[in-house]
């Protein structure tokens, strides 16, 4: 798709589906690392997980079912494939010409596994990552001019997105499913209402991140600094980096984590 098209798509409908953006070598070497995790976490020998029973942070540890794993580019997980991947020239490619930035703008931020519970189905509910339920019609389009895009929720859209799992998401006004075959990547505006169901019989393992440019300033940092991103500063992080691209960006990180801890403690988007 032409870069053209692909930003008016992604400006219009908050989302774009790429195809064959993890081939290869890459691929193979990210679906291996993803199984070592996986193993990891439901062993119980890496604890930052996103636990069953709990949508959002704090996830803590009450369940030992899981749906999500956290900090995959963390330095004592020893999978450097992750941040390689993060900061690889075609994925960077096309962040910066969705968000219509340079690469010396971006941002390093997140990267997760969502993954299939093994006993028990789980589902999140419609939300916008940085906007909460509750906000009024006039708090929520604030909240969403701050992010540069969206309209806030229609009636209809508010009684099906106030907190309540959804008994079926296609109920929602405007609701579309998407379905992602292995290898392909689906950029979306993290602001957009949206959902996911996990099934605890149907083998799930989606690479999920996110970055962001800097020129936004403070506007990100509760979004993304909730999830706990101190290991980032460390020097044992900083020297699995694998290009200049990725020092930069996590620069980028650090200033808007030191000048977020210099304004008081990180509040969470939302609450579970």
């Amino acid at each position: 798709m032409p870069a053209v098209d692909l930003k008016k798509r992604y400006a219009e409908d908050g989302y774009v589906i790429i195809p064959g953006l993890i081939e290869g070598e890459y691929r193979s070497n990210l679906e291996s690392a993803c199984e070592r995790v996986i193993a990891k976490t439901r062993n119980g020998s890496w604890l930052h997980r996103r636990t069953v029973g709990k949508q959002f942070p704090p996830y803590g540890q009450d369940n030992p079912d899981s749906w999500g794993i956290q900090h995959l580019m963390h330095p004592d997980l020893k999978e450097p494939i992750f941040v390689q991947w993060y900061t690889s020239p075609k994925l960077l490619g096309v962040a910066t010409e969705l968000l219509g930035c340079s690469e010396e703008d971006l941002q390093m931020e997140l990267l997760n596994l969502l993954i299939n519970p093994e006993s028990h189905d789980f589902a999140l509910r419609w939300h916008r990552d940085d906007i909460r339920e509750d906000a009024t019609a006039e708090e929520e389009l604030k909240a969403l001019n701050i992010w540069h895009y969206g309209v806030p929720r229609t009636e209809a859209q508010r009684k099906l997105s106030s907190g309540q799992i959804p008994e079926n998401p296609l109920d929602m006004p405007g609701a579309i499913q998407i379905t992602l075959q292995p290898g392909e990547t689906v950029f979306y505006n993290s602001n957009i209402l949206h959902c996911a169901t996990y099934k605890s019989d149907t083998r799930r393992a989606t690479l999920h991140g996110c970055m962001g440019d800097a020129k936004g300033g403070a506007s990100r940092a509760r979004n993304i600094l909730q999830h706990g991103l101190r290991w980032m500063k460390g020097e044992d992080f900083f020297q699995t980096l694998p290009n200049s691209n990725a020092n930069r960006m996590l620069e980028k990180l650090i200033s808007l984590s030191d000048s977020s801890e210099q304004r008081g403690a990180v509040e969470y988007s939302l609450q579970n």
